[in-house]
């Protein structure tokens, strides 16, 4: 365990961000299971209104550096890819 008081504090703020990150990337797994699942049931409305939302969760995941920005793009790309596909 750290004794520094610098130390200290970079642990606390390690913490607090290992938190805040791990609920980040849940919400992007649950978005992303929820477009595939629309995409499964041929919900082409609910597919192309949860790949908005996903689109958008997954960007700002991507700025808050919770995931890298190349992850996120190919994350969009593939299911948008997948939406497309369905619609056809």
């Amino acid at each position: 365990m750290a004794n520094h008081p610098s130390a200290l504090k970079r642990a606390r703020q390690n913490e607090t961000r290992r938190v805040r990150n791990r609920m980040i990337k849940t919400q992007v797994k649950n978005v992303v299971k929820t477009v595939r699942q629309a995409v499964e049931t041929h919900a082409t409305d609910a597919a192309t209104t949860t790949l908005d939302t996903a689109k958008s969760m997954i960007t700002k995941a991507a700025k808050k550096g919770v995931i890298h920005k190349k992850n996120a793009s190919r994350k969009i790309s593939r299911l948008a890819k997948l939406a497309n596909r369905s619609k056809a």
